[in-house]
């Protein structure tokens, strides 16, 4: 069962929590930083291998989404401050983290500014910083990809526009992705439609984040599992690559045939080694 609830930041700022409950056991909490766009609903198709592995998930409303207060300007880094301020309320100091497609980067965040609280992290489809030195950062995207992250690089003015001007996103999913959307993924139909209800905000300001500075050095993130489809082109899979050479550590599980949905039926096997590595 998955409760919700609001936690007060002070000065009119506000993040609507889920938490599937500490249940027996002092279960592992994992906080799931989720895509863009999504409402951070955690993943009901990982409910069955976070049960069996003793996992609590724990996850919030980006601000801009769902029931969190906007707060325009944020970067990547700002997901660690929110997922302190999370695991304060309930009273967690220690915590994994799990972030996917647009909340990895935030996973990532937590990773390299809260070391003291994180005892691990999975990344999956993971977007690299816009100024990954040798890395053509747009290279093997979709032109609707591209386009609209180029607008947010113009700045808020030109990707507001871009929003506007009803261009049309196609990820090209492929037959892997759409099997795993008509199958367990169908979840995603359950946090996309909320996530746009009240308008496009919430991406936004995910995008604006991930054209400037993160806010903290990927290099600091040690012993990371990366996940990624080597057929994904929403993000693609030169990313993770770059990630995993300039993490300590890091450990890059790539599967050729994936896609950026399809990758997520090998999220429970990394789980069970986050769990492995946790204790």
């Amino acid at each position: 069962m998955t409760t919700e609830f609001e936690l007060d930041l002070g000065g009119g700022r506000t993040l609507h929590l889920y938490d599937t409950g500490p249940g027996r056991g002092g279960r592992l909490p994992v906080i799931w930083h989720h895509g863009t766009p999504n409402v951070g609903a955690p993943p009901e198709p990982l409910f069955a291998a976070a049960d069996r592995l003793g996992l609590r998930w724990v996850s919030y409303d980006r601000p801009g989404y769902g029931g969190s207060a906007p707060a325009p300007g944020r970067d990547i880094a700002s997901g660690a401050a929110c997922a302190a301020a999370v695991a304060d309320a309930l009273g967690i100091e220690r915590f994994a983290v799990v972030g996917h497609s647009g909340g990895a980067p935030h996973a990532l965040a937590c990773a390299a500014l809260l070391p003291d609280r994180v005892v691990g992290t999975v990344a999956i489809a993971s977007l690299a910083p816009y100024d990954a030195d040798a890395l053509d950062w747009y290279a093997g995207m979709t032109d609707s990809g591209v386009a609209s992250l180029r607008a947010a690089a113009a700045g808020r003015e030109a990707k507001e526009r871009h929003e506007a001007s009803g261009a049309e996103y196609d990820p090209e999913f492929t037959p892997a992705d759409l099997a795993a959307l008509a199958g367990p993924w169908s979840w995603f139909g359950k946090v996309v439609g909320p996530a746009v209800a009240a308008g496009p905000g919430g991406l936004i300001d995910d995008d604006l984040a991930y054209v400037r500075p993160w806010g903290f050095d990927p290099a600091r993130v040690t012993a990371p599992i990366l996940l990624h489809g080597g057929r994904d082109r929403v993000v693609p899979a030169s990313h993770s690559e770059w990630l995993a050479r300039h993490c300590p550590g890091a450990e890059l599980r790539l599967t050729p045939e994936d896609g950026h949905i399809s990758v997520l039926t090998g999220a429970a096997d990394a789980l069970a080694l986050l769990r492995e590595r946790a204790t």
